[in-house]
């Protein structure tokens, strides 16, 4: 069996060398993600890749914030033949990319890798019988530059939920990129204007968890670089601007068998729920709080989960309504799913979705059960019926989310004590940085108050 594996290995790689002649592709760029979520690149000519694919590409990783110290900083990268992509805009000269695994000196996976994170809990769940399967609601901001090609908060538009031109004035950029991203392999299902002015959303098809993470990082970059060709900044924050909605990026997420059946479809039950799928929206709500320093890593997430601007705010879930944490959509069969609505675009999709698989099965090994279903709107529930139904809400700021990170152990263990450390250290550097920075609403409403 693994014999099969090098000859496999070996005659992909043979193909994509040949490839790469063939379509005379000069560079290729080797992409990995940082802890933070950062995409990073490094670039080789064509003549290199066959060094690449035989993993001896090195480089430095006490460079990368939460990598590692400099006394051990070498690093290899591995590339994932299956990510081989062209890029679609290049004119002077054809340039493709791999993403890549990150490896220590010794040859074994580097635990600091969240692309490797994702795949350890990927594997977990396949030994216990399911394949995750994600899809993504990836929203976002398109704004003005300046005449320096600095962005503005002047967005393009005053259009709103579906509306489109000559109101949506981003629906060319929109479009381009929607062609890029089908040009690159993506299957495209949706591509609308959102609820505020200058907020957009595409949408993906849903696929493997792996696949969809190496797609999200993809589509922000396609996102930003067509956007910047059309003279706008795109922007995944979750909440640029007061007073408006701000951008999420809901996960649907569901498990097949070995066998591919959806293991959350029961046709017996009342809701058509399975006890899998009952499980693992328990595993959720339980560990919701401790997750949601992933899910929603910077300072400026918790800006968007406040009422009043359809983000969640409380760890409810239901079948009929869109205010809770949780939503279970109404198509059954293949499409049955679970709903998460509190990640936003800033998350790291490996650990994003390294954090929500572990919360889930947790939920089925220790059969967790959900509580009753909320069916009224969350939003306009009073404190005292919040109190009554045992109704817990997310943290209220990234301090608060870290402290419930460090309490839960299951979501520790899926993260690894690398990632786990150096993701604390980064969180809380970012929190006392901005506890101790004087804001302009400080200034407005305390300097001639005082």
């Amino acid at each position: 069996m693994g014999r099969g594996k090098i000859l496999s290995y070996q005659s992909d790689k043979e193909e994509l060398l040949r490839k790469v002649e063939e379509m005379d592709i000069e560079f290729i760029h080797l992409q990995f993600t940082d802890i933070m979520g950062i995409m990073k690149n490094v670039s080789i000519t064509a003549e290199q890749l066959e060094k690449a694919l035989d993993g001896k590409i090195m480089f430095d990783g006490s460079s990368i914030d939460g990598f590692v110290r400099i006394e051990e900083s070498d690093m290899y990268l591995k590339p994932d033949l299956s990510t081989f992509t062209v890029f679609p805009w290049t004119n002077f000269h054809k340039e493709a990319r791999l993403i890549c695994d990150i490896y220590k000196m010794d040859g074994t996976p580097f635990e600091g890798c969240p692309r490797n994170t994702l795949k350890k809990v990927l594997k977990e769940a396949e030994e216990m019988g399911y394949v995750m399967k994600v899809g993504p609601e990836c929203e976002f901001f398109m704004f003005h530059t300046d005449e320096k090609g600095n962005p503005s908060l002047e967005t393009h538009d005053d259009a709103g939920y579906f509306d489109l031109a000559p109101i949506d004035l981003g629906g060319n950029a929109r479009n381009e990129m929607t062609i890029t991203l089908k040009q690159m392999g993506f299957k495209i299902e949706t591509s609308h204007h959102e609820a505020a002015p200058g907020q957009h959303e595409i949408d993906f098809e849903y696929d493997d968890a792996l696949l969809t993470a190496d797609n999200i990082m993809t589509f922000k970059m396609v996102v930003r670089i067509i956007a910047q060709r059309n003279g706008l900044h795109a922007t995944f924050m979750p909440k640029p601007k007061f007073g408006i909605n701000g951008s999420g990026m809901h996960l649907n997420l569901s498990l097949s068998t070995l066998d591919c059946k959806n293991a959350f479809y029961d046709e017996n039950n009342d809701l058509k729920l399975s006890e899998i799928a009952y499980h693992f929206l328990g595993g959720l709500m339980k560990h919701a709080r401790g997750y949601t320093a992933l899910t929603n890593p910077i300072i400026n997430s918790y800006k968007r989960l406040v009422p009043g601007y359809e983000a969640p705010v409380l760890i409810a879930w239901s079948a009929s309504n869109r205010s809770p944490l949780i939503r279970i959509p109404a198509e059954r069969g293949m499409g049955t799913r679970i709903e998460l609505r509190s990640p936003d675009p800033s998350a790291n999709p490996y650990l994003a979705l390294a954090v929500t698989l572990k919360a889930g099965l947790d939920g089925i090994k220790n059969k967790i059960q959900p509580p009753e279903q909320v069916t009224s709107n969350v939003y306009e529930m009073e404190t005292d019926e919040i109190k009554e139904r045992g109704i817990e809400r997310l943290p209220i700021n990234l301090y608060e989310a870290i402290k419930e990170l460090s309490k839960d152990e299951v979501i520790k263990s899926s993260l690894g004590e690398h990632i786990y450390k150096r993701f604390i250290e980064s969180a809380l550097y970012e929190w006392k940085d901005y506890s101790r920075y004087i804001s302009p609403w400080e200034l407005d409403r305390y300097l001639r108050k005082f």
